[in-house]
């Protein structure tokens, strides 16, 4: 059938089984809009405030749900808006599809108005990026950018269509996408012979568990294999909830903030099997110290993975398929003495906080109780990220959304819009530090306008906290440009906005104003107001071994 290129972009996302995008029009993708207009029946549009939050919205939808998300954005400033998003995406390695228009292809390259190359702007923080200037070739790039997106390591693509392209026809046929079989394994056998006898010899397994095993969808396939070794479990930010945060061998996050069970561990055991984890300079501390009496063995999807780091193994292939394979070759290993040393780890040096005040740890903790484990959380960057790391108990995958290799202030509130659209049956709370929650809080409208009933918890120390936290430890409480102290009301901003705004400086009223935002079935905002040095504990400090982790006790027994 002849159809214009509108017309094919909207036959295309249909192929692809989309029902939701998010965006914001402008005069280049007015014809794509204009299409979208007619089929609004069966793909919905979240208009958001912003292009940036359009492009964490589709974030989140994916990150949630395992789908390809899907932003839109208009030319000039309506794409380079969506950068910051793509490029949190694309550190994430979540599969979402951005598509743009650009001026016509007669006035490409003449600094004609919002004009700009986004796909070559793209190019570096995108698995591929297209510009389409032939009508005839726009579905073959759609489907091949959808596949790009969601095979191997997942990642974003960006399709830049010029505006006569969307208006000029050409034949058009359906094609649905084929089953795509993310269980392969492009090493050879030899190498997971290698694998299991590398952790046969093992006297002191740990595993390392990070968000590729997540995007895998390997959760069964790595508690049966942790149960199989006989291993303590520790995870990366991104790996929360691959494996269940309640269970006894998980030992808390690794790194920085990582809890001490774990950064002690890590640095005493003889064999760290990593599954999915990128070895951030936030994981491992000093290099030259991480891990340092261990053998390393390394599992990813990613090839080029294997040759950033040192390491004595790498398995390639998709997480679920080697963690089978190994499963069905090893025999049940046994490390009582091992699992009791970091099972008294655990004892020894537990998260603590004050519990007498209202601070980022009882909220959080709060939020776990009074959701029984079963929220969707999303949060912003800083020292409420880390608190909701180490507090909630993540027990499933695609639980825990945030901006992990980009660190992305601005990304929580998006992309929990995102994810409540993608999961409506789920309750989902965005965790926010007051300073992030400013960078995108015009999404509160969005939410508002399309009916999401999110809920957004700012947790309000007036400052950039994380931010502070490293002034206050290294560079003598100078404390340049982190102070909030302004006449800013969250409350009345939510108000404002459309939605619920309630404020907590007690424990008792943050307990009854959870308690409310749960079942009040509308987009909520809580002002949770703590001190403004509360910290984050433990940490490293930036180049130190993971092993010289400090808490507020050390701090004070080194003092005195």
């Amino acid at each position: 059938m002849q159809l214009n290129g509108a017309e094919i972009v909207i036959e295309c996302l249909k192929e692809q089984g989309v029902d939701t995008v998010f965006g914001y029009p402008g005069g280049a993708i007015l014809n794509v809009y204009d299409e979208l207009y007619k089929h609004r029946d069966e793909i919905r549009h979240i208009l958001t405030s912003h292009e940036q939050g359009a492009a964490h919205a589709a974030d989140g939808y994916a990150r949630a749900t395992g789908k390809v998300g899907v932003c839109l954005a208009t030319s000039g400033p309506g794409a380079t808006n969506l950068v910051t998003g793509i490029a949190t995406a694309y550190m994430d390695s979540i599969p979402i599809v951005a598509i743009t228009c650009n001026v016509g292809v007669p006035l490409l390259g003449k600094d004609s108005f919002q004009e700009i190359d986004i796909a070559g702007v793209t190019m570096p923080i995108t698995k591929y990026s297209y510009i389409v200037k032939d009508v005839t070739k726009l579905a073959e790039t759609i489907r091949k950018a959808f596949r790009i997106a969601k095979t191997g390591r997942p990642g974003p693509v960006l399709i830049d269509i010029p505006k006569d392209v969307t208006a000029k026809v050409t034949e058009y046929e359906k094609e649905y996408p084929g089953v795509y079989n993310r269980e392969v394994i492009h090493s050879e056998e030899e190498d997971l012979k290698k694998a299991v006898e590398m952790i046969e010899e093992a006297q002191r397994p740990y595993i390392f568990v990070g968000g590729g095993a997540v995007l895998s969808e390997a959760s069964k396939e790595l508690y049966e294999f942790a149960q199989k070794v006989d291993a303590p479990v520790t995870d990366s930010l991104m790996g929360k909830g691959a494996f269940p945060g309640t269970d006894e061998r998980y030992t808390g996050m690794l790194g920085m903030h990582g809890t001490k069970a774990s950064n002690f561990g890590v640095s005493e055991c003889d064999l760290l099997i990593v599954t999915g984890a990128r070895f951030s300079d936030r994981v491992t501390g000093n290099t030259a110290t991480f891990a340092k009496d261990a053998k390393i063995l390394q599992i990813d999807i990613d090839p080029a993975e294997m040759d950033k780091n040192v390491i004595d193994l790498g398995v390639v292939g998709d997480i679920k398929a080697v963690l089978k394979k190994i499963n069905e070759h090893l025999p049940q290993q046994s490390h009582p003495e091992w699992m009791n040393k970091i099972k008294d780890y655990k004892v020894k040096y537990p998260l603590t906080y004050h519990k007498d005040v209202l601070t980022g740890p009882f909220a959080v903790e709060e939020i776990y109780r009074q959701t029984n484990g079963e929220a969707i959380i999303t949060t912003e960057v800083g020292q409420h990220q880390m608190w909701a790391a180490q507090y909630y108990k993540y027990t499933k995958p695609r639980t825990l959304l945030t901006s992990g290799g980009l660190g992305t202030m601005g990304y929580g509130l998006g992309a929990a819009i995102g994810a409540k659209t993608g999961c409506p049956d789920k309750i989902v709370v965005n965790i926010a530090g007051d300073g992030c929650f400013r960078m995108n809080m015009n999404e509160i409208a969005t939410a508002v306008r399309h009916d999401v009933p999110i809920i957004q918890v700012v947790v309000n120390n007036h400052v950039l906290g994380m931010v502070r936290q490293w002034q206050d430890l290294f560079y003598d409480e100078r404390y340049s440009a982190t102070v909030l102290r302004d006449a800013v009301d969250y409350v009345k901003l939510a108000e404002a906005m459309g939605a619920v705004g309630l404020r907590a400086t007690t424990q008792k009223e943050f307990k009854e104003c959870f308690a409310k935002a749960l079942t009040c079935g509308k987009p909520v905002l809580i002002d949770c107001m703590i001190d403004c040095d509360d910290k984050v504990w433990p940490m490293v400090a930036p180049g130190a071994p993971i092993s010289e982790a400090f808490d507020e006790q050390d701090l004070k027994a080194k003092e005195n």
